[in-house]
């Protein structure tokens, strides 16, 4: 169905079945005067990257189009880069979800205002409201639908079974062995899951282990984040997207794990480079390393009980312990201070 409004003209792909997408949108633009066409899902459509590279050549109209996997554009056959500008939508962060559900408008910090305590009173005061952003109150849906998770297993289900296949061409036995990889990456503690490991446990190979864990991490569901420094495995410590890992766990159970994969995500949100960190020798570090320009941060995450073990012998310029409490002390910050960062 195609909707009208100030000059734009709105098409989602994954409902119109076969059409010629640059007849249509030629009609469109010649015919009904429209100055830009908004295509929703566009990976939906077969050889879209030739008939978007039509559209941008021939005709004058601006083109705004959406894919839920990114990797419908990564993969393209034809060469999109230099007409179009790619930008990754992420869900809210902390400081977008209060605006939307709270009305409250924070300012942005840094993660140097982070490290040195330069925030407003505002900021940790609304740290109350972390707990429902974990559990899924992230995506804009969610502020009309308060139980979001039957939605979100929805939205997973769409993914693995339905997007990812149609641009792959996955065998539906493939199907099943993706969607095998995300249930045990679901239920697993968040430590020593990566392509060993999982596929030792989905039974498949590691060159397939690494193939589906690419895929799901393009669809938006899997965050892999590979290792700092030289002389390690290098293989990525598989985090989820949030709250991705309530599908699998109840909060209570999985909420170490979401600490993690928020710190994960809200970085990345921040367009910053996250690495774990891993021992060549077996012994405990801390959980990441940010590489900033005024010098390395060390970052720990975990719970109220946090301590600093993690940091015995582990050089770096600054160190924090990112925790769900609002202790500010020594290099104690709180966890959801992340979500400011955007």
């Amino acid at each position: 169905m195609a909707v009208q409004q100030e000059g734009a003209c709105y098409l989602s792909l994954d409902s119109l079945g076969e059409l010629n997408l640059f007849e249509t949108a030629k009609t469109l633009v010649e015919k009904y005067h429209f100055k830009s066409l908004l295509l929703d899902e566009i990976h939906y459509h077969k050889h879209f990257e030739g008939e978007l590279k039509k559209i941008f050549d021939f005709l004058s109209v601006r083109i705004v189009f959406t894919s839920s996997v990114a990797l419908a554009i990564a993969e393209s056959a034809h060469d999109l880069s230099r007409r179009v500008k790619l930008i990754t939508l992420y869900p809210f962060s902390f400081r977008e979800y209060l605006i939307f559900a709270k009305g409250v408008d924070l300012p942005t910090l840094t993660i140097d205002d982070i490290v040195h305590r330069r925030w407003a009173d505002e900021h940790l005061q609304w740290g109350h409201a972390f707990e429902g952003y974990l559990k899924g109150e992230l995506y804009p849906f969610s502020l009309e639908e308060p139980d979001v998770l039957p939605l979100l297993k929805n939205v997973l289900e769409k993914i693995i079974r339905r997007d990812v296949p149609l641009i792959m061409r996955l065998a539906t036995d493939e199907i099943d062995l993706l969607e095998k990889v995300v249930t045990f990456i679901g239920r697993s503690p968040v430590d020593g899951i990566n392509y060993s490991s999982v596929a030792q446990n989905v039974g498949i190979t590691k060159y397939k282990a690494e193939q589906y864990i690419h895929l799901l991490a393009k669809s938006f569901v899997l965050a892999p984040l590979f290792p700092h420094g030289t002389n390690v495995l290098q293989e990525p410590k598989v985090l989820m997207c949030v709250p991705y890992r309530l599908l699998f766990k109840p909060y209570d159970e999985a909420i170490g794990a979401l600490r993690e994969d928020f710190a994960v995500e809200a970085i990345a949100m921040s367009g910053r480079e996250l690495h774990y960190l891993k021992s060549t020798r077996g012994m405990k570090t801390p959980d990441f390393l940010l590489q900033e320009e005024k010098g390395d941060l060390v970052i720990e995450v975990g719970g109220k009980g946090k301590g600093r073990t993690q940091f015995k012998d582990f050089s770096a310029k600054e160190k924090i312990r990112l925790t769900d409490s609002v202790d500010i002390h020594g290099d104690r910050r709180p966890l959801f201070l992340l979500g400011y960062l955007v």
